[in-house]
This record gives structure tokens, C-alpha cells and sequence, in this order.
């Protein structure tokens, strides 16, 4: 299977749930989807959906909850 990196869109502090105490959008080994949230990335209180542009199982994340990430940093693999 390829494997297929998904990159953070814009620099933020990245989010694995929608806010805190919530359940997480996706776990290792979760079936994705074209257009399923993975993680949010939040700028000045603004935040920015992550979303899987392609098809796959997520294979592992590069980045914790909360994590500062940087725009084009890997977020997270999926083999598609």
C-alpha cells in the first residue's frame, strides 16, 4: 500500500478533538475517508479543519495533541 502524508495547511497549534475532553477525530487504525476531519489547526483563535483529500487507514501520527506545527510539517500517514 502507499503510504500518504498528510501536511499541515498553514503554521498554528494543531488538535486531535474539537475541544478538550471530546473524543478525538481519528485514531491509528481508523478507516479515513475523502473529506473526513483528522485534526484542526488553530491561529489566533481561528481554527482550520484538516481534512484527508484521500482514502485510506491512518497509519500513524508525527505530531502530538497540541503540538506547535509549522505550514507544509507532516501531520499524519495513511496508507492509501
Amino acid at each position: 500500500m502507499p503510504v500518504v502524508t498528510i501536511m499541515a495547511p498553514l503554521p498554528g497549534t494543531f488538535y486531535r478533538s474539537p475541544s478538550p475532553g471530546e473524543p478525538v477525530f481519528k485514531s491509528e487504525g481508523d478507516a479515513v475517508a475523502v473529506g473526513d476531519m483528522v485534526g484542526l489547526i488553530e491561529v489566533m483563535k481561528s481554527f482550520t479543519p484538516v481534512v484527508a483529500e484521500e482514502a485510506g487507514t491512518l497509519k500513524a501520527f508525527h505530531v502530538e495533541n497540541e503540538d506547535a506545527v509549522m505550514a507544509g510539517q507532516p501531520l499524519l500517514d495513511l496508507d492509501a
